[in-house]
């Protein structure tokens, strides 16, 4: 699946609900469990509603683990960190976490059209114009950092995939580097597009 192309198509109560109310239900998610989430146990009914939305939004499993499992090394690399520095319990905690708002945030994509989102962002901020707050550029950069999450993903898998192609095992260092640079260039080629329309006037 694409990631250009991440917005799964149907007709579900989660695909028809408006984008704002969308986006602020994410947002809200992320800083509740951010603030409230301290023990692992914790995760669970944030886990369980987050999956239940997915079952709900009739997500396949295979789409739906597709914008997953593309982190799934980045989020060892964490864990490793945090259980050296932290303890079991702190890095259950934050690789949870980090786990269910990438969850959530691949679930907005997945049932909401971009252009919505800019649209519902806009008219939210729009108030804002009179203390020098552009609400068009400030869309652009939320849409452009929740379609970023399964961007990434994508390159990873990509990555990914041509490391398997070539029979090469697992290594690290070999998938941090092409990651890096893919990425990079990615943010290059967004910019110079940008650039090109007018933004960063």
């Amino acid at each position: 699946m694409s990631t250009l192309g991440l917005y799964h198509p149907g007709d579900t109560v989660v695909h028809r609900l408006p984008a704002g109310p969308k986006v602020v239900a994410l947002v809200a998610g992320i800083v509740g469990v951010t603030v409230l989430v301290r023990e692992p146990w914790q995760l669970v009914p944030a886990a369980l509603l987050v999956a239940g939305t997915y079952a709900i939004a009739r997500i396949p499993i295979r789409a739906a683990a597709a914008q997953l499992r593309p982190v799934v090394w980045v989020l060892i690399v964490i864990g490793t960190f945090q259980v050296v520095f932290s303890g079991w319990v702190q890095a259950t905690v934050v690789c949870g976490v980090l786990l269910l708002s990438i969850a959530a945030a691949a679930l907005l994509s997945l049932t909401t059209r971009v252009t919505d989102m800019l649209d519902a962002i806009t008219a939210a901020m729009r108030p804002l114009r009179r203390i020098g707050v552009d609400p068009d550029r400030v869309a652009l950069v939320l849409a452009m950092t929740i379609r970023c999450i399964p961007l990434m993903s994508g390159i990873v898998q990509r990555v990914e995939d041509a490391r398997k192609s070539r029979g090469l095992g697992f290594s690290l260092r070999a998938l941090a580097v092409p990651v890096i640079v893919s990425t990079l260039m990615t943010a290059d080629s967004m910019g110079e597009a940008l650039a090109a329309r007018g933004v960063d006037d």
